[in-house]
């Protein structure tokens, strides 16, 4: 169920350009963000660590 919002704020070019790119792939953005967020939250355990280590010299 979907009953909080968040607001945040982002360069207008950013944006802009995130939501021609949600549009291409025919997604909302908002569903989008929902599930970079999930994702976010699944690798971090309730310590505040990544739940998995990365390898050595990796980026992102």
């Amino acid at each position: 169920m979907k009953d909080a919002g968040m607001r945040i704020r982002v360069e207008q070019e950013l944006r802009d350009a995130f939501v021609a790119a949600c549009q291409k792939l025919d997604v909302p953005a908002a569903q989008v963000l929902r599930e970079h967020m999930k994702a976010v939250v699944s690798k971090v355990d309730e310590t505040g660590k990544p739940t998995q280590k990365r390898k050595h010299g990796a980026t992102r």
